[in-house]
């Protein structure tokens, strides 16, 4: 069940990049409030300034200006071991190109946070095959990545993102490398968690399904906040997308 509390404020964030003699303005006064337990898209063109918005709403850069606020933390503050532990046990990642180890297992790869954040072994297994009987490859715990699909590595890689209980899922393109039926999977199933667990999905993307689960999508262009538009705001149709008020 959600609640009316926001889980992630940015207020008047501004990032600034320097590229040679060049000052490039990738965010412009950003201003943004999302509440716990909803599905959230990020979506804009190209150079629009989506994926830096992202980075700051993950810890993973810090503004120029402004502040970012993860559950009324202000992420600017931290230094980089309290930023390494929020972002261990407050957020959890998935990435367009899975980044899941290698040389692990499914199982070893969805341990490896509960591991790091303390967990003891047996716990952590348990846990581990918990979550991917979750994401339904209980059956694969002992597969390496090569023995797996595009989408089974992108099911452990969400395993993997809800080891530590996090409040914030941030999913950068998360369907940029699946063919569209594995894509509409994985989409699903991130709406079933987001709702079931009450964790806030925060994606990243170009791809148009995300707006059919998508609670809230923010659309970004040229630095700034286009527009920010509930479900119900949005007129979708094959081939074509229409906002109501747009």
């Amino acid at each position: 069940m959600t609640t009316n509390k926001n889980i992630v404020r940015v207020t008047n964030v501004t990032k600034t990049f320097q590229l040679g003699k060049i000052a490039v303005h990738a965010l412009k006064g950003v201003e943004l409030e999302i509440p716990t337990g909803q599905y959230v898209s990020i979506m804009g063109p190209s150079g629009s300034g989506k994926s830096t918005l992202f980075n700051m709403i993950g810890g993973l850069d810090k503004p120029t200006t402004g502040k970012v606020y993860i559950d009324e933390v202000d992420v600017s503050q931290l230094d980089a071991y309290e930023l390494a532990w929020l972002r261990c046990r407050k957020i959890g990642y998935i990435f367009q190109t899975f980044n899941i180890i290698q040389v692990m297992t499914a199982l070893e790869n969805v341990t490896l946070p509960m591991t790091f954040a303390g967990m003891r072994n047996d716990e952590a297994i348990e846990k581990a095959m918990g979550l991917l009987d979750l994401v339904g490859l209980g059956d694969r715990f002992q597969h390496k990545p090569f023995e797996l699909s595009g989408g089974q590595q992108q099911r452990v890689a969400i395993a993997r993102a809800l080891a530590n209980d996090p409040a914030i899922i941030l999913a950068d393109e998360p369907t940029g490398n699946l063919d569209l039926k594995t894509g509409e999977e994985i989409i699903n199933l991130l709406q079933n968690l987001s709702h079931e667990r009450d964790v806030t999905v925060i994606s990243a993307t170009h791809d148009i399904k995300m707006l059919n689960v998508s609670d809230l999508v923010v659309w970004i262009r040229d630095g700034r906040i286009d527009k920010i538009e509930s479900r119900d705001e949005l007129t979708i149709s094959v081939g074509r997308i229409d906002a109501r008020n747009a």
